[in-house]
């Protein structure tokens, strides 16, 4: 009966082990060309389209949003930004995400407007593009607006297209979760 149990047990204790490698959990990567040590996410967080920009059946990709925060330490000197990527599908023809008033937070606070930033200039982006024909833009972000992220129960993304109108995007994760646990990890405390 006892030898019956073992394999119950291996397969518990794999699924934790595997339970534990979080998507959640930051990464630093410390580039020798600068000297700037980068804090990002293991993985960005996707953000689908709502329900009310769905894509019809008969088309084969959606655009996809992703975003992550990224922290750069400079000897000790510490900058934050918001990295973000639109993956075009064949949905809509989304804008320029960089142009002033392009791309919108929603939190449960109301509305957080990004401005584009000059990121440090690394031998590699601080996450991985899923698709090289998306666009990648740096946003200005300091701690005090990554708790006011992390706080927010509600995370929601406006981005305009290219005809005017809005796309929404809504995160496929607790992002609550994720960014209270980078600033954790990054000791970024509510004082």
């Amino acid at each position: 009966m006892r030898a019956s149990l073992i394999p119950v047990f291996l397969l518990v204790g794999m699924a934790a082990g595997c339970a534990s490698q979080s998507s959640v959990k930051p990464v630093e990567v410390f580039d020798e060309r600068t000297g700037i040590t980068v804090s990002v996410l293991k993985q960005p967080i996707e953000l689908v389209p709502s329900v009310r920009n769905a894509v019809p059946v008969l088309q084969k990709r959606t655009t996809f949003a992703y975003l992550g925060p990224v922290e750069w330490n400079r000897s000790g000197t510490l900058n934050y930004g918001l990295w973000m990527h639109i993956a075009p599908g064949d949905d809509r023809q989304v804008g320029d995400i960089g142009a002033p008033g392009a791309v919108t937070l929603i939190l449960d606070d109301g509305p957080l407007s990004l401005s584009p930033m000059e990121a440090p200039k690394l031998g590699h982006g601080a996450y991985r593009q899923v698709a090289s024909w998306g666009q990648v833009v740096y946003f200005e972000l300091d701690a005090d607006r990554l708790k006011r992220m992390a706080a927010s129960r509600k995370f929601e993304l406006d981005v305009r297209t290219a005809d005017g109108t809005i796309i929404d995007f809504s995160s496929t994760l607790d992002t609550h979760t994720a960014l209270t646990q980078y600033l954790n990890d990054r000791g970024i405390t509510a004082d």
